[in-house]
């Protein structure tokens, strides 16, 4: 990733935060965190990881989130970002959290049986 792509992922990880904190109505999105935006080497389309504090409702803020996009977007366009075309979004729950609990529980356990 070039560092002009990293830069501006890091714009929209800021402003997409600020968005779903201040904007959003939806209750099951007012726990979301955003953990990382992929940017393409074209600036058009960006992946937007994420993880939400209930893991049982992560298919539920899934849909949710996928479905306010759009929303998410226009807000992105009226706002003075210091991108000239705002990329389309595709949100992906990022289960690396989860599997990182998982690792480490692994390795608590190997040390409890010694």
């Amino acid at each position: 990733m070039s560092v002009k792509t990293e830069r501006l992922g890091n714009v929209l990880h800021r402003e997409i935060s600020n968005i779903l904190m201040t904007e959003i109505k939806d209750k099951d999105l007012n726990f979301v965190t955003i953990t990382k935006v992929d940017l393409s080497s074209d600036l058009s389309y960006a992946k937007v990881y994420f993880t939400t504090l209930d893991e049982s409702k992560k298919d539920i803020v899934l849909k949710d989130i996928n479905n306010a996009r759009k929303f998410i977007r226009s807000i992105l366009m009226k706002r003075k970002i210091e991108m000239r075309i705002i990329p389309e979004l595709s949100f992906i729950y990022d289960d690396s959290i989860e599997y990182g609990n998982k690792i480490e529980s692994i390795i608590e356990k190997m040390h409890e049986e010694k």
